[in-house]
């Protein structure tokens, strides 16, 4: 008989809000919609766990000048990250969302942003990338 090949991972996330509310619940929803996630409150590319499909930022939470060095530190170390930012002003982070070699462009959700947006984005990435 055959053996069934088995199936893939699923997307991993990495939520970084400073609202501790905010992360226990997104991870609640996304892990029981089987997107496993964890959250810090911070975004610091060297710590991303490896085989994470999608970082949720929420960058209204923190000081925009700090942030847009961190954004573009994960974009030049993890490429293929796919980076969704909450945010009410996009404008505020200036050219640190733009590609710049990025294999992967980032998806900006306006705020309020829904579990539902973010679970969708997660799978349409790990679909693209073949992981779903």
């Amino acid at each position: 008989m055959p053996r069934r090949p088995s199936p893939p991972d699923p997307p991993r996330g990495t939520l970084v809000a400073s609202s501790p509310t905010t992360a226990r619940e997104l991870e609640a929803y996304l892990g029981r919609a089987g997107v496993p996630s964890c959250s810090a409150n911070t975004l610091d590319p060297t710590a991303l766990a490896a085989g994470r499909a999608a970082v949720v930022l929420f960058s209204d939470d923190f000081p925009p000048p700090r942030l847009a060095r961190q954004i573009r530190a994960l974009r030049s170390t993890r490429p293929e990250v796919l980076l969704l930012v909450v945010t009410s002003a996009p404008q505020s982070l200036g050219d640190a969302l733009c590609p710049d070699g990025a294999s992967v462009p980032p998806a900006i959700l306006p705020k309020p942003a829904f579990g539902w947006a973010i679970l969708d984005a997660i799978r349409a990435h790990a679909a693209e990338d073949g992981a779903s």
